[in-house]
């Protein structure tokens, strides 16, 4: 009996081990199949398409060693194959499509047609075989034989919806107002296939160049919510719409009309008005916050808006008016009034933070700042990080009124408070920054040479550019200061005592006409200029310096910073355009090539570039790109 069993178990382990040794060989020939199939190696690929889909069954493998002996234009082999293969009783309607497909690459539109049509009319009555059909199609790019799939699925089959197949068919025909039509009809039918619809469109307005697919959109489902407005996707899908097209006032309409009609919109509109900030649509974001007051305190929102209200407030003026000392005051109101409402506690720390520095850093009211923040670390059960938040901005305020020493302490406070978070390091690079401002050079080249191995890749690359900036400006004369003015002009610009920054900046130009801190100069103007939105000045400044110091560190990161200036505040993109090409191109190793890749990709759709005169036109390809890797 043992004998037997030991015979069994035996037999067993020799036949599994048979079993995966063919599996892995019909494995290897699958992939050495497709692997010379896609080095249009069809010779070697075809008789191994065959051997791997006789083994397997997958169509896929028969596709490819059809579209094999197509591209060898071995058109009797492929249709003797196609013949035998529809003879079996196994066949299905793809391989009359694959004979199709081999008829008309002989230039035989005609018969292909009808076996095409014969293909449609033989598929089994049921969604999965229809499906397949169709895909069968898609596979071979025959679109419109696909549709007329799906509308004879739809013919049989009355209780299947095939909106979404369709819808998506005919995006691949460009039919955009066919394709509005069924992604509409799914919407009337179920609105939860709404975030569906959403991807998809996206998907395709992204190949949308001529904007006919958004002109399409907004015809269509504007006459739908005319016509059918109790359906609700329609108009949630027209609101995501205009959140694409980065429309918030348009976003908001709708979603306030919507919302008197449900009165269920609170929760959306609140993200309206977050991504209205987060593009610094201020006035929009403002508007969706305060209609969420509006409805009262019984609203969920109503602190969030609140407190967003407020932050909003801030935001805007720090951006756009913040030399204005009265507006400045009626903010600094409103947060008074906001933390008497609130309160001081843990979910009001950002207002507490932002309230501070306006009192300090704009309304040059360091005393009452320091209050603030004195009270905001008395809040209880503050964790390290948010105490290390308020510490290191009251610290802040401590370098704004040139109290270096007191400033000091609290940043050692905070940095040996969190040794284990990010906030650390940030700190750490404050301090060294402070040492630098106070002309302690050296020691502050030391501490930020450790924070280049900062895991915060911003910290890292702040400390770099810092330490190389000391390194390569302090043993070149027999006096430091003019990286002491440079240091000091820094120190104003922190303090946002623009105008002092940019008078020593010039004094520093004048005294020393020559030194080497040339395009360091105009790269701190260009920051200044920026600031205060003179983008016209910015944008002389940078040009400068890519033209006058094209050899220097920070030639690629002026040429960068003007190619987005001109993309974004100048709306000279053609300009933009050249300018990414220019860093492919002659600044190949720069940190700043990926991105001006995408960038002049997207622009290069829009603007395509020209030839110059008595230019043979040779268009640059993806693979000519430099920074491609293989």
């Amino acid at each position: 009996m043992k004998y037997f069993l030991f015979l069994l178990f035996f037999a067993f382990a020799l036949n599994s081990s048979t079993g995966q040794q063919v599996q892995q060989k019909e494995q290897t020939d699958a992939q050495l199949a497709v692997a010379y199939y896609n080095a249009k190696d069809f010779d070697k690929a075809i008789p191994l398409l065959l051997n791997v889909y006789k083994k397997t069954s997958n169509t896929y493998y028969y596709r490819l060693y059809i579209t094999a002996l197509i591209q060898m234009k071995k058109f009797t082999d492929a249709e003797e194959d196609l013949t035998r293969e529809l003879k079996k009783k196994q066949a299905t309607p793809e391989t009359q499509i694959y004979l199709g497909y081999v008829i008309e690459s002989q230039k035989r539109p005609e018969e292909a047609d009808q076996i095409y049509k014969e293909a449609i009319n033989s598929i089994n009555p049921d969604k999965s075989s229809y499906i397949l059909t169709a895909n069968a199609f898609l596979q071979l790019a025959k679109y419109e034989y696909a549709a007329q799939t799906y509308l004879k699925a739809r013919d049989v089959l009355h209780d299947e919806d095939f909106s979404y197949e369709l819808a998506r068919t005919y995006s691949y025909l460009r039919n955009y107002e066919e394709m509005m039509e069924e992604y509409l009809n799914l919407l009337r039918t179920n609105e939860n296939q709404l975030n569906r619809v959403q991807s998809s469109l996206s998907s395709a307005m992204r190949l949308d160049i001529d904007n006919g697919l958004r002109d399409q959109f907004r015809t269509q489902v504007l006459k739908r919510i005319q016509t059918e407005p109790e359906i609700i996707g329609y108009n949630r899908l027209l609101i995501w719409f205009f959140l694409q097209e980065k429309k918030f006032s348009s976003a908001l309409r709708q979603s306030i009309a919507l919302d008197k009609r449900t009165g269920e919109e609170e929760v959306r509109i609140a993200q309206l008005g977050q991504m209205a900030l987060n593009n610094q649509s201020y006035d929009d974001a403002r508007k969706a916050y305060e209609y969420i007051l509006g409805k009262g305190s019984e609203s969920a929102f109503y602190l969030l808006a609140f407190s967003q209200n407020v932050h909003i407030s801030y935001l805007q003026y720090t951006a756009e008016n913040s030399n204005d000392k009265n507006k400045g005051t009626e903010i600094a109101m409103l947060f008074d009034k906001a933390l008497s409402t609130l309160g001081y506690n843990p979910s009001t720390l950002n207002l507490i933070q932002e309230y501070a520095h306006l009192l300090a850093f704009y309304l040059d009211e360091p005393e009452k700042s320091i209050a603030v923040l004195q009270k905001g670390t008395e809040i209880p059960k503050l964790k390290p990080e948010e105490l290390g938040q308020l510490k290191t901005e009251m610290a802040d305020v401590y370098v704004y009124s040139d109290d270096p020493w007191e400033a000091t302490l609290i940043y050692s406070q905070v940095i040996d408070a969190n040794k284990t978070n990010t906030l650390g390091d940030e700190v750490k690079l404050k301090k060294a920054k402070l040492g630098y401002y106070m002309g302690n050079f050296s020691w502050a080249k030391a501490q930020l040479d450790v924070l280049k191995a900062s895991t915060s890749k911003l910290t890292a690359n702040d400390a770099l550019d810092l330490s190389l900036l000391i390194g390569n400006n302090l043993n070149l004369d027999t006096t430091a200061v003019p990286l002491e003015m440079f240091a000091r002009a820094d120190w104003l610009f922190f303090r946002n005592k623009d105008s002092l920054a940019m008078a020593t900046l010039d004094s520093l130009t004048e005294m020393f006409p020559y030194h080497s801190l040339g395009d360091d100069i105009l790269f701190r103007k260009a920051k200044i200029e920026t600031e205060q939105k003179n983008y016209t000045l910015t944008a002389n400044y940078l040009e400068q310096i890519v033209t006058d110091y094209s050899y220097e560190s920070l030639a690629d990161d002026a040429l960068y910073e003007l190619a987005n200036l001109c993309n974004y505040q100048l709306g000279e993109k053609e300009k933009a355009r050249d300018l990414y090409k220019k860093m492919l191109f002659n600044y190949p190793g720069s940190v700043f090539v990926d991105e001006s890749r995408i960038l002049y990709r997207e622009l290069r759709e829009v603007y395509p570039d020209e030839p110059e005169k008595n230019e043979i036109e040779v268009p640059v390809t993806e693979e000519e790109l430099p920074g491609e890797t293989e």
